[in-house]
């Protein structure tokens, strides 16, 4: 396509016409160029849409048409899931100490919503709600022996591709940000070391003092921030957040939610809810907000804050930053990030993922 800009680079075709193009090219013949420019485009954007529909042909032409279209296209391209198919990528929630693969997905759209209700059907759990919320919905196969007919879906998987947040064991310290459905590739991290944990203290139950301490396998500390508009949100991981609760005895995981559609503490239009709030946690242990053991707050984070209280809690400490989520706090925390490395003796390394 940058041949389209050939015509009005001046310099460049005074260079060009010193050379053998010339007499192959009519550079001098404006009509002549200007035809010969079109056919060469017209051949290159051929050539391009031949090899993308080409490549892998067999697997292209029986790839499963299971997305509604909006444009009914001629055969074959209606079938090609080069036109009419699309990869759909994912985050991986399950740790590798884990037995199984997990992924979280939310429903918003038709292809997720089309995946929601083909799985609904062969779960315990139905599909209730066409909100595209965050409503955790249980696979757990069905075990009633008078139904016959179940039968999962067959799920093509191509994968697992990295993520900034791989390599978050070469750092010290953590801090995870997690926006909305950007909490998902964090929850594997938590998870992970929720599984060192465990075993740590299994081994240390069994060989005593003799074997080194789980800080000596990873970061020292995790602290994860999860920031959300909607309360449902918090179904999704609150089976992981009661067994960080439970399980984690010498707090190596600190975990922070917040609602932003909910004014800030201490503002009077939420102190009902915020004594409320008090009071159940008080009283038996949960969150009525997150329905979990993690309190919740509300309205947005102090980032500034954040940042100045690892800095004091964490000095002469290298500290991964990873953010996943929209665009909107990336350069807020990139730059804090920057900043408190040059004022502190703490080291900050941010690393993000949006979508």
């Amino acid at each position: 396509m940058a041949l389209i800009l050939l015509p009005v680079c001046r310099n460049t075709l005074t260079t060009l016409r010193s050379t053998a193009l010339s007499h192959v090219i009519p550079f001098d013949d404006n009509i002549n160029f200007h035809k010969v420019l079109a056919g060469s485009i017209a051949i290159g954007t051929t050539l391009h849409t031949l090899a993308h529909v080409t490549c892998d042909f067999p697997r292209l032409i029986s790839y499963p048409n299971d997305r509604r279209s909006v444009v009914k296209l001629p055969s074959p391209l209606h079938h090609l899931a080069g036109f009419n198919a699309f990869w759909h990528p994912f985050s991986i929630t399950s740790a590798p100490g884990d037995d199984y693969l997990s992924v979280h997905i939310r429903t918003l759209g038709d292809w997720t919503s089309e995946l929601r209700d083909l799985f609904g059907k062969c779960c315990e759990a139905q599909v209730t709600s066409k909100k595209a919320t965050l409503s955790r919905l249980e696979t757990t196969v069905i075990a009633d022996s008078q139904i016959e007919d179940t039968r999962f879906p067959k799920v093509y998987i191509d994968g697992p591709y990295g993520a900034p947040a791989q390599n978050y064991k070469k750092y010290d310290i953590l801090l995870l940000v997690g926006l909305g459905i950007g909490a998902t590739p964090f929850i594997s991290i938590l998870k992970d070391l929720l599984n060192n944990i465990k075993t740590n203290d299994e081994v240390e139950s069994v060989h005593g003092s003799e074997i080194g301490s789980f800080k000596n396998n990873g970061p020292g500390r995790a602290y994860f921030y999860w920031v959300t508009r909607e309360q449902g949100s918090f179904d999704w991981f609150k089976g992981v957040m009661n067994e960080v609760a439970d399980s984690d005895h010498s707090n190596v995981i600190e975990m922070h939610n917040y609602l932003t559609s909910v004014y800030e503490e201490g503002d009077a239009r939420s102190a009902l809810i915020a004594m409320v709030q008090s009071l159940q946690h008080a009283k038996n242990g949960v969150d009525i907000v997150s329905g979990s053991k993690i309190r919740t707050h509300f309205a947005r984070p102090n980032w500034r804050k954040v940042f100045a209280d690892l800095a004091n809690a964490h000095k002469n400490s290298r500290i991964g930053v990873f953010y996943c989520g929209s665009p909107t706090l990336t350069k807020q925390l990139k730059d804090l990030s920057k900043e408190f490395s040059q004022s502190t003796t703490t080291r900050f390394h941010f690393h993000k993922e949006n979508f």
